[in-house]
């Protein structure tokens, strides 16, 4: 059975200003794992914070949403030829991922939108979430950024970023001598 590969297209865009990344510091979020872990550790049960799983074996989107962080974490590897990033986007379709290149910079943009229902005997939950992640990477010195191409299978992107001629050479080894 052969495999599809869908090309995600890559936007050029020219602004006047340098898009600064998205990574984002969360304090609050860190102590408040912190905390938790502390009352795991004195004893399970002990408190019901409103932040603990839930007594009912299942948990909201919100909650589980809260936890982890909505950027994918982003693989960068290097070989002689192009710099490869890969990001896995779980349940996400081709036409929800956009690729931009602008001002030295490439930018992942995706949106998500996920929706539950379960009905059993005793309850009935339906629950809709919906949320979008951007990241930006510096493009380093030395890619050809008119062939930056993307690509989307089975949730997982590829962008592939191709090195110039000249950024391909072999470093060239220099003997240290005594002085």
């Amino acid at each position: 059975m052969a495999e599809t590969v869908t090309k995600l297209p890559v936007k050029q865009e020219e602004t006047p200003e340098r898009a600064l990344a998205t990574e984002t510091w969360r304090p609050f979020e860190t102590l408040r794992r912190e905390v938790e872990q502390l009352f795991d550790d004195f004893g399970r049960n002990f408190l019901r914070l409103p932040t603990r799983p839930s007594l009912f074996g299942f948990e909201p989107l919100w909650r589980r949403e809260a936890v982890r962080d909505t950027a994918p974490a982003i693989d960068i590897a290097e070989s002689e030829k192009a710099y490869e990033l890969t990001a896995e986007l779980p349940g996400m379709d081709q036409k929800n991922v956009e690729v931009k290149v602008a001002n030295g910079n490439l930018t992942i943009m995706g949106e998500k939108q996920e929706e539950k229902e379960e009905k059993k005997k005793d309850y009935y939950l339906h629950e809709r979430h919906f949320g979008s992640f951007e990241r930006s990477f510096e493009i380093p010195e030395g890619v050809d950024a008119d062939k930056i191409e993307a690509n989307f299978k089975k949730g997982v992107l590829t962008v592939t970023l191709p090195k110039k001629p000249e950024a391909q050479k072999p470093a060239k080894k220099i003997e240290v001598m005594a002085a």
